[in-house]
């Protein structure tokens, strides 16, 4: 009876697993219930070889910057030790963080608010003693910095920028001689975000933004 009914379970398991399997490469049917996420094959569904932080800072009309990402309050961790505003991947809402903290905060009047993307290779969030053991080059991240949201003071969104590395995936793709042709002739290549404006690259490695103040009075 033991053997009939491990046996059995090795069929069902290998049974759904293969459905999960062709529902992934027919794509039908990967959606129809919240279950399917276990059974599809989706293990490196949105990976990536790079991570990131969100910076909010907000510029004084006398140019001084302000760092909003961690208030006088302290900031909100709602899973581990990284900050909500890393969790809004399309930068939807980060933006409205920061005018939070404008608000209950004292400060000069400001000219305008900034979402900064910080990228880096995830390999070297390494500790030091598996990289020693890894690799023979010392660890020296290289880090990039790209504006993802422009706002004004009233809150409203003059710039939108994808991140950085999709920004990259467009530069490799435009390299590529075929693609460029196909774009000539007016084939479709790829659907880019509409809301993406032109604008110049910005690199944001000087001194430490300084934090608002907490308001004072009652």
């Amino acid at each position: 009876m033991k053997r009939v009914l491990a046996v059995g379970f090795i069929v069902v398991y290998i049974g759904i697993l293969t459905y999960g399997n062709l529902c992934h490469v027919l794509r039908h049917g990967t959606g129809v219930h919240p279950l399917m996420y276990m059974i599809v094959w989706d293990m490196f569904c949105g990976w990536s070889a790079f991570d990131s932080r969100v910076h909010i800072v907000a510029e004084g009309e006398s140019g001084k910057y302000y760092d909003l990402t961690h208030p006088p309050w302290g900031e909100l961790h709602p899973y581990g030790y990284i900050g909500r505003e890393n969790y809004d991947q399309f930068q939807a809402h980060t933006g409205g963080i920061g005018m939070n903290v404008l608000k209950h905060t004292r400060h000069e009047p400001i000219g305008r608010l900034f979402v900064i993307e910080e990228c880096w290779q995830k390999k070297y969030n390494l500790p030091d003693a598996v990289w020693n053991r890894r690799y023979d080059d010392p660890k020296d991240p290289k880090k990039y910095y790209r504006r993802r949201v422009i706002l004004l003071p009233d809150g409203t969104m003059t710039h939108i920028y994808n991140s950085w590395v999709l920004f990259q995936a467009g530069l490799m793709t435009m390299d590529n001689p075929r693609l460029v042709q196909d774009s000539k002739k007016s084939q479709s290549l790829f659907v880019f975000d509409k809301n993406i404006q032109p604008g110049r690259e910005v690199m944001v490695n000087g001194s430490p933004a300084a934090r608002a103040a907490p308001p004072s009075g009652n």
